[in-house]
């Protein structure tokens, strides 16, 4: 009777509970060894547990740990150490903490990638889905057309099926139409891991996955080339917005006057210097100004640059019209005199000039990455360019200026003040200077020597886009920097600015004013 009633109860009770594959898991990550802890983390990941996530980015930041006498997994968080698996406070003694390799730590990154495919962020589900693509975890792929049956957003979606794609042709024993749309999905996808994953196809067994491939492997290469070279047009506009910085305010000065002014790059350094002071000082007085300290550096940094530009025309140039050589002298010893004065008040070392939170970090473009930094000093230096047009076309001043231009001593007949004209014009284009200095800060070492890298370049933009002429130095600028780097590629840096002066000398034979000659009658006598 008693047999019969245990009998009875068993049937009740049913089968013994199995044990949870959660709970395997968790036993397999409680280990020493790397293989016990990979295959831990690859059952965890779609296990259903709610703590799995928990688990296993504890384990990816290295705050995993466990107790060797019962296997029990516990986290260390700011609080102190907690039970992995019911949250509760627990004492860290006789932890021990859970180790990983290169391949557990790819596990950790395709497990997290499955259970992100289905986060409320449209960002996190497109970062599981890189994380997937990346580490190809065929455990995956259920979870995937899961993700991939309910995904909304086109952008998500696409990378859910490049995803997808990849974790079938990392998957043995596919069927081959699946691995022949796989490879169309791949290639369509267009970047370097996608070239990667195609060419290891190339000995595949399947003659039709093999000719998919290679096809595939053409139309990537193709399109890498085509973005190789839209990203170094982009790189040398991006060169030619800072050579037309540097060379505008010396076209205006060369033009208007025909000095040959060396120290034209030192008012380069003085912008970059005042920037420098600028950003100091709101940094002490007023820290909660800083994002706008670049901001209030344009117009600082013009005013120094141009005062001393004034100063150096009437103090010295004034003096020596008429007479290039010694000019040229003058200027290169008041270069070497402003250079000598920064090094001796801040000293020979390179200055430190932060960025603002808006031109920091990079963004994708069609396959081109782009920097914000880059993207602003372009659109800088254009601005700058229109508001230099604008006061030399639409104001009395450009008008006067316009006119000793182009026939000095007609203007003087007509009353213009032609000394005060050469002063305010050397100051205009040393002020100028001083700007580009503000945006040669954000990419390049605040030095004395700053300006000397930009002068010769800055002559030949001059030179080649013609002598006092604007869009000739817009066009000059950018053709010159363009050239540039669609040059180095194939001649390196240094060869390709040979190849670039010699065919600027070769142009000059031909074409002595340049590209956009002034017209006047004192220019064409």
């Amino acid at each position: 009777m008693i047999g019969l009633l245990a009998l009875l109860l068993c049937l009740l009770a049913g089968p013994a509970r199995a044990e949870a594959p959660a709970d395997a898991a968790y036993a397999r990550l409680a280990s020493d060894s790397y293989a016990e802890i990979e295959a831990g983390v690859a059952a965890l990941g779609p296990s259903g547990d709610p703590r799995a996530g928990a688990v296993i980015g504890a384990l990816a930041d290295g705050r995993l740990l466990f107790r060797p006498a019962d296997r029990t997994l516990f986290i260390r968080d700011g609080s102190g150490v907690v039970e992995a698996r019911t949250g509760a406070p627990a004492s860290a003694d006789g932890l021990k903490p859970v180790r990983a390799n290169n391949k557990v730590r790819r596990a950790v990154e395709a497990a997290m990638g499955s259970l992100n495919l289905t986060s409320p962020d449209p960002g996190r589900r497109r970062e599981a889905a890189d994380a997937v693509f990346k580490a190809r975890d065929a455990g995956a792929l259920p979870a995937l057309d899961v993700a991939l049956a309910k995904e909304a957003d086109a952008g998500v979606r696409r990378a859910l099926a490049e995803a997808r794609a990849a974790v079938i042709l990392a998957r043995p024993g596919a069927a081959e139409p699946e691995r022949l749309g796989a490879i169309q999905t791949i290639a369509g996808r267009g970047d370097g891991d996608a070239l990667g994953i195609l060419r290891g196809l190339s000995a595949d067994p399947s003659e039709a996955v093999r000719a998919a491939a290679a096809r595939g492997v053409g139309t990537v290469e193709t399109r890498l080339a085509l973005i190789g070279a839209a990203q170094n047009v982009w790189y040398g506009i991006s060169l030619g917005s800072v050579l037309l910085l540097a060379a505008i305010g010396l076209a205006i000065t060369f033009g208007v006057m025909g000095i040959i002014n060396m120290a034209h790059g030192e008012m380069v350094m003085l912008g970059a210097y005042t920037t420098f002071l600028v950003q100091g000082a709101i940094r002490e007085h007023a820290p909660a100004l800083s994002d706008w300290s670049l901001a209030v550096s344009i117009p600082a940094a013009f005013l120094v640059a141009g005062a001393v530009g004034v100063v150096i025309e009437r103090g010295v140039i004034r003096y020596l019209y008429g007479r290039p050589l010694e000019t040229l002298l003058a200027t290169f010893g008041i270069s070497l005199v402003l250079q000598q004065g920064v090094r001796s008040l801040f000293g020979p070392t390179n200055r430190e000039v932060s960025a603002p939170a808006f031109m920091t970090g990079a963004f994708d473009l069609y396959g081109l990455s782009i920097t914000w930094g880059r993207l602003w000093i372009v659109v800088f230096s254009f601005g700058v360019f229109l508001g230099l047009l604008f006061v030399l076309r639409r104001t009395a001043f450009g008008l006067k200026t316009r006119a000793v231009t182009q026939n000095r001593r007609m203007a003087a007949a007509m009353g213009i003040r032609t000394p005060l004209v050469d002063a305010l014009t050397f100051g205009l284009g040393s002020g100028i200077a001083g700007i580009a200095g503000v945006a040669l800060s954000q990419i390049d070492n605040v030095s004395p020597n700053l300006g000397q890298g930009y002068i010769i370049d800055s002559f030949l933009v001059v030179v080649f886009g013609g002598v006092g002429n604007l869009w000739g130095t817009l066009v000059a600028a950018l053709t010159l920097g363009v050239a540039n780097k669609l040059f180095e590629p194939y001649l390196g840096a240094v060869l390709a600015k040979i190849a670039l002066l010699v065919f600027i000398i070769l142009f000059i034979q031909k074409r002595p004013r340049g590209l956009f000659a002034l017209k006047g009658r004192a220019v064409e006598s």
